[in-house]
């Protein structure tokens, strides 16, 4: 029959030259003491050069443990310190815990468990620990996923930026299109960012010259970084981007108009919604004015042709089209309809690029929307870091090497 020493010994997996000495357990403190030494005459190998040394002395040490039911649990111990020939004097590592860290492994795997469905300030409370102690927890293992990532496949890259937190403050995302998965992450929207994204793909095995297609916005940060790191990459402008500058464009007409006619008033989102994501009540409003002979419906019907570029395949008729679009958006006699086509003029190579690559930051457009929802639970974040790391985490599609048992 177990007694509570071997029963211990068992479940924490515990093995020479350990030894499991004493639990002593305090309901009144809610707390589970267990307490392991090593026995007499071990040698331990020298964490440098794995040589098997004496015992120099001993400093003890506490780890948090998994909870013992609704209990907390430490292990305690005087861990060796060993005297090795050519590294001197220096302390072992022990298999329940990893070095410099205050948390057992399996501690450490069930936090980065629970740290897919819940945020940091739930985990925080949910095992009675400070957040930014659980942050170096989360901080250690993201990092150490990443240095094991490989991207000698990546060739279609997305460049986005997201708020980091109020005001003007940006983080770019690097997106593998093809993988939908977060490469890099880093503060800060100029061209720089794309020189630290080319510096980390080659720290991960990544070749520049091997990346065939960019989809970005028209940022000249971004456009410039794309074409001064990645000589053989093609730029195509995110068509999401291009739409959303004509729908400010149709706004603007909108907004102009208004001021001389009520029923544009409260309409916004009838002319910037698609035809088929209209309510019943919407797409009556909206026929009811596309019968009047106002500039807004001229301005949407502009966007609606424009839409429908992007479902053209032959390179030829594309060019034709929008070549047409253009003269017809210039000739509109609505300035900001004017801007509109010469905006379409300026970032001619990018928009026209798309008919060739088909790609767009569709995917990184649902990657921003679920990391602002990570960024609203968590209420922002003390710092960029851990920013990112939530980010990593969440879109990375990261492969953690988490313990099962001590040894």
């Amino acid at each position: 029959m177990f007694n509570n020493i071997s029963l211990f010994t068992e479940a924490l997996n515990i093995e020479l030259p350990w030894i499991l000495n004493k639990v002593e357990f305090n309901k009144e403190e809610g707390q589970l003491d267990i307490f392991i030494s090593h026995s007499k005459g071990s040698l331990f190998p020298c964490p440098v050069c794995g040589s098997n040394c004496s015992i120099y002395d001993t400093r003890e040490r506490t780890w948090r443990h998994l909870n013992f039911f609704q209990y907390k649990a430490y292990i305690h111990c005087n861990v060796p310190r060993i005297k090795c020939d050519e590294h001197g004097v220096i302390q072992i590592n022990v298999p329940w815990s990893r070095p410099g860290s205050g948390f057992t492994l399996l501690f450490e795997a069930f936090v980065m468990e629970l740290a897919t469905v819940m945020t940091v300030n739930e985990i925080a409370s949910l095992v009675g620990e400070h957040d930014t102690r659980l942050w170096r927890i989360l901080n250690y293992y993201v990092e150490e996923a990443r240095a094991k990532e490989d991207y000698s496949d990546v060739k279609n890259v997305g460049i986005d930026e997201t708020s980091s937190k109020r005001g003007h403050n940006y983080v770019t995302l690097f997106v593998d299109l093809d993988d939908s998965k977060v490469l890099f992450v880093t503060e800060g929207k100029d061209a720089s960012t794309t020189d630290m994204f080319v510096l980390d793909l080659i720290l991960h095995q990544g070749d520049p010259d091997a990346i065939e297609n960019i989809c970005c916005d028209m940022s000249p940060a971004y456009i410039k970084g794309s074409k001064d790191n990645f000589p053989n990459a093609k730029v195509t402008y995110d068509k999401f981007h291009v739409m959303q500058k004509v729908n400010e464009a149709v706004d603007e007409v909108r907004r102009m108009e208004q001021k001389e006619n009520n029923e544009l008033k409260k309409t916004r989102y009838i002319w910037l919604k698609n035809p088929n994501n209209l309510t019943k009540e919407q797409k009556e409003k909206l026929a009811t004015l596309s019968q009047m002979n106002i500039k807004t419906t001229r301005a949407y019907n502009l966007k609606l042709a424009l839409q429908d570029f992007w479902e053209i395949e032959d390179i030829t008729a594309a060019a034709v089209y929008l070549q047409d679009w253009y003269l017809w958006a210039i000739r509109s006699r609505l300035e900001p309809m004017v801007k509109a086509g010469n905006f379409i003029k300026n970032n001619w190579r990018g928009i026209m690029q798309y008919i060739q690559s088909r790609i767009n930051n569709g995917i990184l457009e649902g990657i921003n929307s679920i990391i602002q929802t990570i960024k609203r639970k968590a209420r922002g974040f003390r710092n960029v870091r851990n920013f990112v790391t939530a980010i990593y985490l969440k879109c990375g599609k990261l492969q953690f090497d988490l313990p099962k048992a001590f040894c």
